[in-house]
């Protein structure tokens, strides 16, 4: 079993808060962050142009992904080129498509010409990664965003995949993979096993990784248990059993 500090893949936090991104950034091994409308709701963010430039302004020597959120391909474009100003660490968030299933593959292409780093998001099929790194391939630095993890919800053996976007990205000098929706710690050693170049994940699984390789399967054993029996404890569980029962 690694440990955190043997892994290859880089990890980023996947959010929209301020005071967690701060205190994620003062870990040496969170290499990005990555945010998305959802996440910025969840949040509570209003102002979503003060709330970036103040993150990029606390977290300037990062990777950190914006996400348009028009669903109007032109006007896309047009927040792609106002989020890329707001630093050079930034990377526009580009969905593959909108919503009337229109593909985004000539403005990503456009954009990526122009020099400004794209992660394209919301992947879940070989031909949108082959053509998405495609668009990609040659120009400004790039990520694909492949959603691993809800694939899985959905029942899909994402492994094959996960593993023909790192080859087919691995043919370029300018394009890396993200497993996204990342569900469990596990997938964090999967996709380094896969020789994926980065991996996104929430708080809760974020807060598991130090302990990779620390706990054996007996200690876990105990642990366990010695858990149960807490709780049965503090709940005050009893029952009544004979005493010559109990020494059975």
């Amino acid at each position: 079993m690694p440990k955190l500090s043997d892994l290859k893949v880089k990890i980023f936090a996947d959010g929209a808060a301020k005071a967690p991104m701060l205190e994620l950034a003062a870990k040496p091994w969170v290499a990005g962050f990555t945010t998305n409308p959802s996440l910025l709701k969840k949040a509570g963010v209003k102002d979503y142009e003060t709330f970036a430039r103040d993150i990029v302004a606390a977290i300037p020597d990062r990777h950190i992904s914006f996400e348009v959120f028009s669903d109007d391909i032109p006007e896309m474009v047009a927040q792609a080129r106002v989020i890329t100003t707001w630093g050079k660490n930034v990377y526009v968030k580009l969905p593959v498509m909108n919503t009337r299933g229109d593909m985004l593959y000539d403005a990503i292409a456009s954009l990526s010409a122009d020099g400004i780093n794209i992660n394209v998001t919301a992947i879940f099929t070989a031909d949108q990664v082959e053509r998405s790194i495609a668009a990609l391939a040659g120009k400004a630095p790039s990520c694909v965003s492949v959603f691993a993890g809800r694939l899985a919800d959905f029942g899909y053996d994402y492994r094959p995949l996960m593993k023909d976007s790192v080859a087919r990205a691995r043919k370029t000098k300018n394009v890396e993979v993200i497993w996204a929706s990342t569900r469990e710690v596990f997938n964090v050693i999967e996709a380094d096993e896969m020789g994926c170049h980065i991996i996104t994940a929430p708080n809760d699984v974020l807060a598991k990784l130090p302990a990779l390789g620390t706990k054996t399967g007996a200690e876990l054993s105990r642990m366990a248990v010695m858990a149960f029996r807490d709780d049965a404890v503090s709940s005050g569980l009893a029952l009544d059993v004979p005493l010559a029962d109990a020494a059975k």
